[in-house]
């Protein structure tokens, strides 16, 4: 990892070299975005990868991936716009968002996409209405746990109601062929999928009573990436789930719905000092980018790395955004070196989650994306 992380640097600091724009700015590189969608997928049976573009939605990201005939899992009709712009067919693109927007249906059905989810007798009427004959998956309830993004309260259904609704999907003319799940984004325990896998195999086995054939297994994304912590390598949860899936769903074809694992670690955000401040025992330091701009996950858990470019006394550092709201706060005791005011922060593995969250709040302008 060190030597990955050294050579993405050399790349990085190259560019910024050699160029003369004005932070804040993301590089994505493409070497790595290239061996992390070539990985994902390989060690599961069956399986198809389908980019999460929630993640990263930049269309000369989007585009890149494109290259490699990847699918695309999308839930608005703003996602569905980039891809069309590309010419990415309709087979290459499922929709997991149990909660739909009407013209979103509208578009997706008129451009000939296939798989919807869902997880209510509202979103199946909605379903029935709008996309009849489609094939459809129930978004099942699984533990969250050691998710540092946990996405089990809004979303998902227990077994028996589950099962309910896959049966009245049928009923209403709808193709219900398959499950889904999340284990909650950035999720470091391994033994969530199995706990998920083992709970969709006993609704596998729940509707096949009433005739129902369960044909995809969608195990949604969640893989975790290396921020300032280790966590299980692609390669080791691949292996369980795959040892898992063999017991459970053996001949089913497995959807995975990766975001931050293909993006997250390709990215660098390029940031300027632009002021520090010493506030009672505190460090204050500001960037330009901060958490309305997008840094957004910075307040929900996600702990970066930071490097700069000074040899000065370490020091800990509250680290601030650029805005006039007191909520722009990044991080807190954060150890760097003293910079100087002007000088450059690179934010590491800010791929994922950062550009897609970000707003023009106070005037301040969604950094630009660029692809290296």
């Amino acid at each position: 990892m060190t030597n990955h992380k050294n050579t993405l640097m050399d790349r990085i600091l190259n560019w910024i070299a050699s160029h003369d724009d004005e932070p804040p700015y993301l590089l994505l590189d493409r070497e790595i975005l290239k061996e992390k969608i070539s990985l994902i997928g390989r060690g599961i049976k069956n399986s198809k990868v389908f980019y999460a573009v929630k993640a990263n939605p930049d269309i000369d990201v989007i585009r890149y991936l494109n290259s490699f005939n990847v699918g695309f899992e999308i839930a608005s009709e703003g996602e569905l716009a980039i891809l069309k712009q590309l010419n990415v067919e309709p087979e290459r693109i499922i929709t997991s968002n149990p909660v739909k927007t009407f013209k979103f249906l509208k578009e997706a059905v008129e451009y000939g996409i296939e798989y919807y989810a869902f997880d209510s007798i509202a979103e199946v009427e909605k379903l029935a209405k709008y996309t009849p004959r489609k094939k459809v998956y129930v978004r099942l309830t699984v533990p969250n746990e050691g998710s540092e993004w946990p996405l089990s309260k809004k979303f998902g259904v227990e077994m028996e109601e589950a099962a309910q609704l896959l049966i009245y999907a049928k009923q209403r003319g709808l193709d219900p062929i398959g499950i889904t799940f999340h284990v909650g984004s950035q999720c470091s325990n391994v033994y969530n999928w199995h706990t998920a896998i083992h709970k969709a195999g006993q609704l596998k086995e729940l509707v096949r009573k009433n005739g129902i054939e369960i044909k995809m297994l969608n195990i949604g994304g969640g893989y975790p990436i290396e921020y300032t912590k280790k966590v299980p390598s692609i390669e080791t949860i691949e292996t369980k789930i795959n040892s898992i899936l063999e017991e459970y769903f053996p001949d089913t074809e497995i959807f995975i719905e990766p975001g931050r694992a293909v993006v997250g670690d390709a990215g660098v955000f390029v940031s300027r000092i632009i002021g520090k401040a010493q506030r009672g025992d505190e460090n204050w330091l500001y960037i330009d980018v901060g958490v309305f701009n997008g840094l957004m996950e910075s307040i929900g858990g996600i702990k970066y790395q930071y490097i700069v470019g000074s040899r000065g006394e370490e020091k800990e550092w509250t680290i601030a955004g650029p805005s006039c709201d007191s909520f722009d706060v990044i991080d807190r005791e954060v150890v760097l070196p003293e910079p100087d005011v002007g000088s450059l922060i690179l934010i590491l593995s800010a791929g994922a989650y950062t550009i897609s969250y970000a707003s023009e709040f106070n005037g301040f302008s969604t950094p630009k994306t660029f692809l290296i």
